[in-house]
């Protein structure tokens, strides 16, 4: 990975913004592009593939979280969202509209430097782990197949955000173990000395809903352990 020059596309219309981000961005040696409008920035990321989408909010002609929405009906590419909007509600919509990552204005250059890093690091490990481990995961309720992404809960398809997807897959794979907030932003997320806990618990709250509306039994394997943290049950219910 250190070898390639990967391909970032940087979105917001305020021009100061995008010399500021492009210009540490290249110092890490990223090629850049930029867009200044929701739907030219859509635009390019249909037609292109870029590694990663630094992503504003507010935006003309088609808002951040629209451009979410419409790239993830055809695309995976991570999403980092940046906003001056830093309000609890925000962080859910983005998160809910598909983003990987958010990141609140004003940020710091370097803090950008460094999350990018840690995404674009995370989806490398994760695509050799899908050439390298096509494991078909099977509890009770929900069958897992890692090489395609492809989650069901009691035979029926489930569309996941990539980072959902990751954190049912993390929590899965250690059935009963008992995980703190801390640590799943660590391993899932692999923030270290940044990161908001209640990224975990969205995330939580969002995977459950999409699995009740498909088996309520597979939504129950996911359990809060108060003042500790989550779990996957190895055991389910039954199913409802």
């Amino acid at each position: 990975m250190e070898n390639e020059r990967l391909n970032l596309l940087v979105v917001d219309d305020e021009e100061r913004i995008r010399r500021l981000l492009k210009m540490y961005l290249e110092k890490e040696n990223y090629i850049i592009t930029e867009a200044d409008d929701g739907e030219k920035a859509l635009n390019l990321a249909i037609e292109n593939e870029y590694d990663l989408i630094l992503l504003d909010l507010m935006l003309p002609k088609m808002d951040g979280l629209e451009v979410a929405e419409k790239l993830r009906e055809v695309k995976n590419t991570p999403i980092m969202m940046l906003t001056a909007k830093g309000e609890e509600m925000n962080r859910i919509q983005g998160f809910e509209a598909g983003a990987d990552d958010y990141i609140v204005k004003p940020f710091s250059p370097r803090e950008v430097v460094l999350r990018v890093s840690a995404v674009l690091k995370r989806t490398h490990v994760e695509k050799e782990q899908e050439q390298l481990n096509p494991d078909l995961i099977v509890t009770s309720n929900i069958e897992i197949d890692n090489q395609s992404h492809r989650v069901l809960a009691d035979g029926s398809l489930v569309n996941l955000t990539p980072k959902e997807y990751d954190l049912l897959l993390y929590l899965i794979q250690s059935p009963n173990q008992i995980f703190g907030r801390e640590q799943l932003l660590r391993e899932v997320w692999k923030y270290e000395f940044f990161g908001d806990l209640r990224t975990v618990d969205t995330h939580i709250k969002r995977l459950r809903e999409k699995l009740t509306k498909e088996s309520e039994a597979a939504a129950k394997m996911i359990v809060t352990v108060w003042g500790l943290g989550y779990k996957f049950n190895s055991y389910s219910e039954g199913k409802k």
